[in-house]
């Protein structure tokens, strides 16, 4: 599951056509925190209703981060507190400040979101001694703010490859790239080597590698051309590469912008688009050689004239090659995506962008 987060120090109606574009976009989580600041609990309270009906209309989950002292000024306790359902709320994720047996009771009323790297063997176990329902337990992974504190990925793995052979859902975030959150402005990763990548290569790397149930967008927004990427993927069921181009040629070009499959037999050194060579540039150009160059990692391109039955292949190079006189380097894919090159198996689809 692919999420947002929304904080309530902000009028939620400024927030609003945000919400609804990446819900259009393939987002069905919202996270909010609930850490309300004493001199203004009423707007906060306000907020979250607005927040919850949002997310009620359009059957968005909606995890809050709640510590005792919100839960009172919101006028609850954790014994009423799967009230907050009605307020939209699908679950609350809890760290310090609640009992286990407070944990286990939320457990059979409401979803609820444990601390990750505080949760251990032997906290667990109290916990399902208990009776901890634990179909509705989750285990949140922290963002971390302040550039090199961010998660080790060896660590990472290890709580998760636990946390699921105990049957629990995980969940980290990754950095936005449009409106970052402060007051360092930094990124909101849970691992540090995401900080400063691309939100999509983060969320891939995430889902792909690491295996994680749920991804969250830890700060305000995302940019518009990371939205591109993860509408493609999550809604049209391809990888949007973007790209720079080495031709003019309008037609060359306009044959990489449709969608091409990598071939299922995936090659170890590239690409290789099953679409042009069933019925791309074959016999229909006479496809000279030009820019015959050093194909270097990320590399569009083209097989000309030289190549015989191979002409008019396209392909992107999945390492630096030698220079080849029957191949034309068309384009390169831009630096921050060359990263997900090697999320292209076989059968993957995509598409490219040009800048």
């Amino acid at each position: 599951m692919l999420g947002l987060s929304v904080y309530l120090s902000e009028p939620i109606e400024n927030q609003r056509e945000y919400i609804l574009q990446l819900y259009e976009r393939g987002f069905q989580s919202i996270f909010t925190s609930l850490h309300i600041p004493e001199d203004n609990p009423s707007v906060y309270k306000e907020r979250l209703l607005e927040l919850g009906s949002i997310a009620k209309s359009k059957g968005m989950e909606l995890i809050a981060d709640i510590s005792p002292k919100s839960m009172d000024y919101l006028g609850y306790t954790w014994d009423s507190a799967h009230e907050l359902l009605n307020w939209g709320l699908t679950g609350l994720r809890v760290d310090y400040g609640i009992s286990e047996k407070d944990i286990v009771d939320l457990s059979k009323k409401m979803k609820v979101a444990l601390n990750a790297s505080t949760l251990t063997k032997e906290s667990l176990a109290r916990l399902k001694s208990l009776d901890l329902n634990i179909d509705s337990v989750e285990a949140w992974h922290n963002y971390y703010p302040r550039p090199e504190t961010g998660l080790d990925r060896l660590e990472f793995r290890e709580k998760n490859q636990w946390l699921k052979l105990e049957g629990i859902k995980t969940m980290a975030f990754i950095p936005g790239d449009g409106k970052l959150r402060g007051p360092l402005y930094k990124g909101l990763p849970t691992l540090e080597e995401h900080r400063y990548q691309t939100p999509f290569s983060a969320f891939l790397d995430l889902k792909e590698n690491e295996n994680m149930d749920k991804i969250l967008v830890g700060d305000f927004e995302l940019s518009e051309k990371s939205l591109e990427q993860f509408q493609s993927y999550c809604n049209d069921g391809y990888l949007l590469l973007r790209a720079n181009a080495n031709t003019s040629d309008e037609k060359i070009l306009h044959s990489l912008e449709s969608v091409h499959t990598n071939r299922w037999d995936s090659a170890r050194d590239c690409i290789r688009s099953m679409e042009s060579r069933e019925y791309g540039l074959i016999g229909t150009e006479s496809l000279e050689p030009f820019n015959t160059i050093k194909r270097e990692l990320g590399s569009i391109t083209i097989d000309n004239v030289n190549y015989g039955r191979y002409k008019g292949e396209i392909q992107i190079t999945k390492r630096s090659l030698h220079a080849d006189e029957k191949v034309n380097v068309i384009g390169k894919i831009i630096s921050e995506d060359l990263v997900l090159l090697p999320f292209m198996k076989g059968g993957t689809k995509f598409k490219i962008l040009w800048q």
